[in-house]
């Protein structure tokens, strides 16, 4: 969205972080006369993304939602990293009201850039009625938080919300929804209070099932002292048996371990007895971030 390339023809070849907001916004017409308050709270490739600018951008968030004159937020964001910021916000936020992250495929100095129109429909979600929790608003689509992913490299909508569904659309300024909000969470203050407070966030890292896949990984791991593994597994979370021993000995060791799926769809469904508890249908990336705020609690 706020990206630069040397020609409009040009939609992967650009540099990201190059525009402000503030130029961002101004060169959107629809925009003229829209009471916005703007701030630059980071400027950053969104495959850059760290905890310090979470951390930033949590407490801002917070900031504007507590006053009684802001009916909703809007967040730019590249799309990279889009889907473990919005799980992000949901988890330490729990908004009452609706924060929206938006954001763009193709750079702005694109022939037809798709970003002006994704802040346009962001706005007029952020702006409705009754609307509440983190979403991402990309190419018309309303997405929840909890199930919206990157799914495609290329094009405009690239986003989807897996069996789930959207929640909505995005209709020449008019919601239609399909599903209901996101729940708000009223324990979500205390969680951000901890996550502010701390130094450093626990070490949770991600491993995937594939065939030949071994015990190496996970055994490297335990040697540098990671506090939690997220196992991305194929089909219904299932891991090699080599993969799955170390895995089993690192839980047994303290290793706090979580069993999710690579597939683009569906959930672990997990036996009677299993030995690895599911991520409770989180994606791997997501499923990280749950167990980072776990061990922090």
């Amino acid at each position: 969205m706020a990206g630069k390339a040397a020609s409009a023809n040009d939609n992967i070849g650009y540099t990201a972080a190059q525009l402000g907001i503030d130029d961002l916004l101004a060169a959107i017409p629809a925009l003229q006369g829209t009471a916005l308050v703007s701030e630059q709270v980071a400027q950053v490739d969104s495959k850059d993304m760290c905890f310090d600018i979470w951390r930033q951008l949590a407490l801002r968030c917070a900031h504007w939602l507590a006053l009684e004159d802001v009916s909703g937020l809007v967040v730019t964001h590249g799309t990279d990293t889009l889907e473990e910021t919005a799980y992000f916000l949901q988890s330490v936020l729990g908004p009452a009201k609706p924060v929206v992250l938006t954001c763009a495929m193709r750079p702005a100095t694109a022939l037809l850039p798709d970003g002006p129109q994704n802040i346009v429909d962001a706005l007029a979600v952020a702006g409705a009625e009754g609307a509440r929790g983190v979403l991402a608003v990309c190419a018309g689509t309303i997405h929840g938080a909890q199930d919206v992913a990157k799914q495609h490299t290329y094009r405009l909508d690239a986003f989807s919300s897996g069996d789930a569904g959207p929640i909505g659309y995005v209709e020449e300024g008019r919601l239609r929804l399909l599903r209901g909000w996101p729940s708000s969470d009223v324990g979500a203050p205390a969680l951000l209070r901890k996550f502010t407070a701390a130094t450093h966030w626990p070490r949770v890292e991600i491993v995937m099932n594939y065939a030949g896949a071994n015990a190496a990984i996970v055994e490297a791991l335990i040697a540098q002292g990671v506090d939690g593994l997220v196992a991305a597994g194929t089909g219904n979370g299932t891991l090699h048996h080599e993969l799955e021993a170390a895995l089993l000995d690192a839980q047994s060791r303290g290793v706090k371990v979580v069993r999710a799926t690579r597939c683009a769809q569906g959930r672990v469904l997990s036996p009677s007895g299993a030995r690895l508890p599911d991520s409770d249908g989180l994606s791997p990336v997501k499923a990280r971030i749950a167990l980072m705020l776990e061990l922090l609690a």
